[in-house]
């Protein structure tokens, strides 16, 4: 069965730095093209960052564009995203998902997702 965890949410400073990561068990991350998402309470999900199987393209949300990154570990079976600057409006669960969609770039829409994992929490605060 096709499972993703997320990991290494927080409570973070506001200007720190965090990096969650997602993990999978059951079959083999680098075959799937994976996407992180946010939701804060009280508010939709919301797209941050997508990167592609095969050649490892991302796709950024423009008002997260250079803050976040996202890369893939292809040894560790992750994909990890790095954020910067935080503030605390980046607090909320961080979600990873998953869909088989090979050499497309993959949307910032939570519906083209088949996977999901249960989310981390991160809190931006002092």
């Amino acid at each position: 069965q096709l499972r993703l965890v997320e990991s290494g949410g927080g409570l973070v400073q506001p200007g720190g730095s965090l990096t969650v990561a997602c993990t999978a068990s059951g079959f083999t991350l680098d075959r799937y093209a994976i996407g992180w998402f946010r939701q804060a309470p009280g508010k939709e999900r919301e797209g941050i960052a997508s990167i592609s199987s095969g050649s490892g393209t991302t796709n950024y949300a423009d008002s997260l564009k250079g803050r976040f990154t996202i890369f893939r570990d292809t040894a560790k079976n992750a994909v990890y995203l790095r954020m910067n600057s935080l503030k605390a409006e980046d607090t909320a669960v961080y979600y990873c998902a998953a869909v088989l969609i090979p050499g497309r770039v993959p949307t910032l829409a939570p519906e083209g997702y088949s996977y999901w994992g249960q989310g981390t929490q991160v809190t931006v605060s002092s």
